[in-house]
């Protein structure tokens, strides 16, 4: 393998279609598409100052490396790339790559990140910025922290542990996501989404899970969410909490302690097709 050590590089393509290299200690200043077209490169300690760095790239390694500002739309069209222990500070740093692995990033500015990307696992990662991984397909993620709006918007094949939303229209448009043991807190959640599934989450949503097909909950509270589940279908959900009120639900089951108000305003909806069990009314009528 190549060296390359306390080094400084300026201008255009420094080392462009580099291979076989571990990168340490290094700085890129400015000047564009410093690593494009690399293969087989270890990044440790680099500082990347200016924009695409790493595009057309594959087999990177990258440990505690920052991405400035000015870094931005860094890693595109990019296969089998790590990233650990790292800062990145710019937006639109992924798009359209494939077998991304995120341990211990922090993304300062996360607007329009990972896009169209497949086989993505996100570990320990915090991100800001509105429209992370849209139309990505293909994720895993744990223990991970997001503040933003739009996340997820039309991804696909989604399992999620452990982690933190603070998000308006999060998980729209997707399909096949499971989400376990999360918070999230956020308004119009999951709208026109096919087969999501919650197991253990805390969720505080207004108008929140509404327009999908195949909602199950498991174990869930609904805290100050109102207007839920209208034209859901398909629903089986077990709730621990209070609903403020539910909306022209199309079919299903909802459990829930109780529930503020149900509404059905549709002529076109029959409410005989969902089946609602409060627990209040239980302990009543013992």
């Amino acid at each position: 393998m190549k060296e390359y050590k306390n080094d400084y590089y300026d201008g255009e393509r420094p080392l462009f279609q580099a291979k076989d290299a571990n990168i340490i200690n290094t700085t890129f200043g400015t000047g564009e598409s410093p690593l494009k077209e690399s293969r087989n490169i270890n990044l440790d300690g680099s500082i990347f100052t200016w924009k695409y760095p790493l595009w057309y790239s594959k087999h990177v390694k990258v440990t505690s490396t920052i991405f400035e500002t000015m870094s931005r739309s860094g890693i595109w069209y990019t296969d089998d790339i790590s990233i650990k222990d790292s800062t990145l500070q710019a937006p639109k740093l992924f798009r359209r790559c494939n077998d991304v692995d995120l341990q211990n990033v922090h993304f300062a500015d996360a607007e329009e990140t990972l896009w169209t990307c497949k086989n993505i696992k996100l570990n320990n990662v915090q991100a800001h910025g509105d429209y992370f991984g849209m139309n990505s397909e293909n994720i895993r993620v744990d223990d991970s922290s997001f503040v933003g709006n739009y996340i997820f918007d039309g991804a696909k094949n989604i399992e999620v542990h452990n982690s933190t939303f603070v998000s308006k229209d999060a998980f729209w448009n997707c399909e096949n996501v499971t989400i376990y043991d999360s918070v999230i807190n956020g308004e119009y959640l999951a709208w026109n989404t096919k087969n999501i599934r919650f197991v253990n989450c805390t969720i505080e949503s207004d108008q929140g899970l509404c327009y999908i097909d195949d909602l199950k909950m498991e174990n869930c509270q609904l805290l100050r969410t109102d207007l839920a589940f209208e034209y859901c279908s398909n629903i089986d959900a077990q709730i621990n909490s209070d609903i403020m009120s539910i909306k022209n639900p199309i079919n299903g089951k909802i459990h829930a302690q109780s529930i503020g108000q149900i509404i059905f305003d549709d002529d076109d909806i029959d409410s005989t097709k969902t089946e609602i069990a409060l627990e209040d009314e239980k302990e009543k009528s013992i």
